[in-house]
């Protein structure tokens, strides 16, 4: 097929022109996975074909996939509207809760998750703080709808049900992945809250090989190296004693596996309270008689970020807290222990408003 001046083009005959401009919350990420989130229905093979036989183009020029998009960006899809409906499917709803956002930029906010919330869907008609960040950044208008086919907001860090606090989220695809990389490669200092069964007077740093029970979903921590069981780390300070000898801790989690900081204190015999799986029944008791409590008191306190430059230079050695949900709260106001939590930070970040 000639252009106007004579030349031949590479445009398809018989198809329509779909294009598409990368967005900056969208750069940073492969071409191939920003193709395989838009034609979402898509097989991987169609793609690549599309790409081989330049139906899809970057730029106006071929390409194989592995490139790495740029704000604005052109995509050119060479595809009728029966394979690009065919491909996209719907999109589905959006859901809403109110967050508590503790701190927010361009690229990643943090979220104080309460109790009873999942940071991820476990089945597939969950709904977890991932939707919930998602129609929040929709309401404000942050994305769009149309957004979504190349891009999901995703946590960078997870915590159980039932232990509440910050759980980290990126915004844009650079956001994530360089959220995502600190978690990884252990360059955040990552805090955490818990009231534990008896007195606890100095601080310590354990270590031991946590063994996972996939089955039954608990674990079991060793002095010693087992087979399938991985290497765990965890400092601890106390930061006051009740009047009936337990212990408000402040927790460092060095190695971040599952159940680790539970697990780890049940196994020194400083079970956190209101843990069902890991503690004292009879300790657990007492606490949902006089508090309500029906949870594990273990909360994600704190985030302290290192020196760095680029996207999330603001964080740059800042901390962040989350404030302590209300039930633990009442709980270490009664045995004496709230004035514990208004430590301060040198380079604390105000909460988000």
């Amino acid at each position: 097929m000639k252009n106007k001046k004579g030349n031949w083009c590479n445009f398809p005959l018989g198809e329509a022109m779909k294009q598409l401009v990368v967005k900056e919350i969208e750069s940073g990420q492969r071409l191939d996975k920003f193709l395989g989130k838009y034609l979402k229905e898509a097989p991987k093979s169609f793609l690549y074909k599309m790409l081989r036989k330049k139906n899809i183009t970057l730029n106006g020029k071929k390409a194989t996939g592995n490139e790495k998009l740029q704000p604005n960006d052109e995509i050119k899809l060479f595809l009728s509207d029966d394979t690009l409906e065919k491909f996209c499917g719907e999109e589905k709803s959006s859901s809403r809760t109110e967050l508590d956002i503790v701190y927010e930029n361009n690229h990643v906010l943090f979220v104080n998750k309460p109790v009873g919330m999942l940071s991820q869907k476990a089945e597939k008609e969950d709904v977890s703080l991932v939707e919930y960040i998602t129609g929040y950044l929709l309401e404000e208008k942050f994305l769009t709808k149309e957004d979504l086919r190349t891009f999901r907001p995703g946590v960078c860090n997870r915590l159980d049900r039932n232990t509440s606090g910050i759980v980290a989220a990126g915004k844009t695809v650079q956001g994530l992945q360089e959220m995502s990389q600190w978690f990884k490669e252990r360059n955040l200092h990552k805090y955490y809250l818990t009231l534990v069964k008896g007195k606890v007077e100095r601080p310590a740093h354990v270590k031991g090989y946590l063994w996972k029970d996939e089955k039954k979903n608990k674990v079991a921590v060793f002095p010693e190296k087992r087979e399938g069981s991985l290497p765990i780390e965890t400092k601890y300070e106390p930061l006051g004693i009740s009047k009936n000898g337990d212990t408000l801790l402040k927790v460092e989690l060095l190695t971040g596996r599952s159940h680790q900081i539970r697990s780890h204190l049940a196994g020194l015999g400083h079970p956190v309270i209101g843990d069902w799986k890991y503690g004292s029944k009879e300790k657990n008791e007492n606490f949902r008689k006089k508090y309500g409590i029906e949870f594990q008191l273990l909360h994600a306190w704190k985030l302290s970020f290192p020196k760095t430059e680029g996207i999330l230079k603001e964080l740059s050695l800042k901390t962040i807290t989350a404030d302590v949900p209300e039930k633990f709260q009442k709980a270490l106001k009664g045995e004496g222990l709230l004035e514990f939590t208004s430590e301060k930070n040198k380079g604390d970040v105000k909460k988000h408003e």
